[in-house]
């Protein structure tokens, strides 16, 4: 079932609407709710967008929280569109009094909060620990990490209240990983990760589960504007063992998912959304322990039982 109507721009990887709304009655705030405009290729959305549609469209009544106002105007309007109900709020996250406006304008519009999605990020300053500014590390932590820390601050008090809710964090498989080239990004989504888990241990027994999203190589508007070309673009495809690219609309399945009921007994986990990528090698780095040759069908390695 298609709820975008005729004449509606058809987005890229859209599920569609799902049969069940796993979210109705449910109050949602979705940072970094706009997605910027896609330069080379129409309908790509990133993770905040595709997040809050998609959240609408199981029943939420959505706060999409963004600095950039006409980014999540956008969002809105297809969330109108669609018969779905959303705010639009202009928020700073890095900014504590901006989080506690925008969780209080969800408060005065909804009555309550029982979702919170931590989705704003930036891939902030090149360089290893010898060549990073110190001064960009401070500012790009505190939009990847401190930001979570305080939407949460402000979401976590009504959402106890009430007898508990979700909040799901967006971190990378670069937090899993080695092998970035900056030293910024895959420590702040590796710290996203340590406030998740401390996060779970320290609000469970209030009713509050929370959860982090590891995406993969996902194809959003961020990385087309970064000069993507076919051949990297398909590399990058088959760099997971399902050699499926990955969209912003499977970001926002995992989060629906562990934002909803049928996530009650989970809490606490690092769900990699990545095709498989960081499960397996797909190159052999040592001979076969059966004495064969070398793997070359890009399938798993068998590393002689290692």
């Amino acid at each position: 079932m298609d709820a975008r109507g005729p004449g509606a721009e058809a987005l890229v990887g859209d599920p569609g609407v799902p049969q069940a709304r796993r979210l109705a009655g449910k109050v949602a705030i979705v940072s970094g709710a706009g997605s910027r405009p896609a330069d080379t290729e129409s309908g790509i959305v990133g993770n905040g967008k595709a997040t809050a549609i998609l959240f609408a469209r199981e029943g939420a009544r959505v706060v999409l929280v963004d600095q950039r106002r006409d980014w999540a105007e956008q969002t809105r309007r297809i969330i109108d569109r669609e018969g779905g109900e959303a705010i639009l709020v202009e928020a700073d996250v890095s900014d504590d009094g901006s989080c506690g406006e925008a969780i209080r304008r969800a408060l005065d519009a909804y009555g309550g909060v029982d979702i919170l999605v931590n989705v704003v990020g930036v891939t902030g300053p090149a360089g290893n620990a010898i060549e990073v500014d110190p001064d960009a590390w401070d500012r790009a932590m505190r939009v990847n990490v401190t930001s979570m820390v305080m939407m949460a601050k402000y979401a976590l008090p009504p959402m106890i209240a009430a007898g508990g809710g979700a909040i799901v964090n967006v971190s990378s498989v670069s937090g899993l990983l080695g092998g970035h080239p900056s030293l910024l990004y895959p420590t702040s989504k590796t710290a996203v990760i340590g406030l998740t888990r401390s996060m779970a241990a320290h609000h469970a027994l209030q009713g509050v589960r929370v959860n982090c999203i590891a995406p993969g190589t996902v194809y959003t508007p961020m990385v087309a504007s970064r000069g993507m070309t076919p051949e990297l673009r398909d590399a990058r495809r088959k760099g997971t063992l399902l050699h499926v690219e990955g969209t912003a609309w499977d970001v926002a399945l995992a989060a629906a998912f562990l934002a909803s009921d049928a996530a009650r007994w989970i809490t606490g986990i690092v769900l990699p959304v990545d095709a498989g990528a960081t499960a397996a090698r797909l190159q052999a780095l040592s001979p076969r322990s059966d004495g064969g040759p070398p793997d070359d069908d890009g399938g798993p390695p068998d590393d002689g039982g290692a």
